[in-house]
């Protein structure tokens, strides 16, 4: 584990107004792939220029399997409504705070003026880049914390009746906090990432996945760098849509050495190049 790592591990870095992500532990790392995927293809590579090749190479054609060779392990604080999102992931290994053994906090989530929006036209599912006024965006404010707090006083009120804890809880909003250990490896972690960094997910998840994505990158920077170049920064592309571009792109391959001017070079220019060739 290198310093850099080490100095962010087990401590809480802030998400939202009252929720972390804390890295608790990491097994493997670059190097983890590269010997992983060594062992498939034999007398492997050994400088860290060609280390880092090779994990391009597996990352540009999806060969997952080496990835999977390395665990990262969170302590994550969020409210509800996000872990309901978040566990939709269901390759992760996870141990959640209970409200049955134990009592709930009196924390609750509530947006930032900046995030009171209205409903996108477009999107059912999200919030428009309009803003409610000032005016009503603080009265929402009021009126979620007025809420909050009531319907915590109503829990307590349940549990001062000896109310068994797995029912006193169960008027409270999804905009309480939650926390649980979160395990997963690489391979389904950036998978992860590439769903719940996409714009098109919703802000709070968005938040806590970056601050995933700036560990990884202190974590397995080669691996972040390939999935940031290959994955997440890339696109595909439809039958019809290749069929619309073979009608529109100019005859003839380019030359290998105009592609290094675009950091395409070696045996990945040779696979452009074969792309390419689909369309002449």
């Amino acid at each position: 584990m290198n310093e850099e790592l080490k100095d962010i591990l087990g401590k809480e870095i802030k998400c939202l107004d009252k929720g972390f992500v804390r890295l608790i532990d990491v097994m493997g790392s670059d190097d983890a792939i590269v010997q992983a995927a060594r062992v498939s293809y034999g007398k492997g590579t050994k400088t860290r220029s060609m280390d880092r090749e090779l994990i391009r190479y597996l990352m540009r054609h999806r060969h997952t399997s080496p990835f999977e060779m390395v665990e990262l392990k969170f302590h994550v604080k969020l409210p509800i409504f996000v872990a309901r999102q978040w566990i939709r992931h269901r390759t992760a290994n996870v141990n959640e705070y209970s409200g049955r053994y134990s009592e709930m906090k009196d924390e609750f989530y509530i947006p930032e003026l900046s995030q009171l929006r209205h409903q996108s036209t477009m999107n059912r599912q999200g919030r428009s880049e309009d803003l409610i006024g000032d005016g009503e965006a603080g009265k929402v404010q009021k009126m979620m914390s007025d809420t909050q707090e009531n319907l915590f006083k109503e829990y307590n009120d349940y549990l001062e009746l000896d109310l068994t804890r797995e029912l006193s809880r169960i008027n409270l909003p999804l905009s309480t906090y939650t926390e649980w250990y979160w395990k997963i490896d690489l391979h389904n972690l950036l998978h992860f990432l590439k769903l719940r960094m996409d714009g098109h997910a919703q802000y709070e998840i968005r938040v806590y996945a970056d601050i995933i994505a700036d560990i990884l990158k202190l974590a397995v920077p080669l691996t972040y760098e390939a999935f940031e170049n290959y994955i997440l920064d890339g696109i595909a592309f439809s039958k019809n849509e290749l069929n619309w571009l073979k009608s529109v792109l100019p005859e003839g391959l380019p030359d290998k050495d105009s592609l290094k001017e675009f950091y395409i070079k070696g045996l990945e220019a040779d696979e452009f190049i074969d792309k390419l060739k689909k369309f002449i």
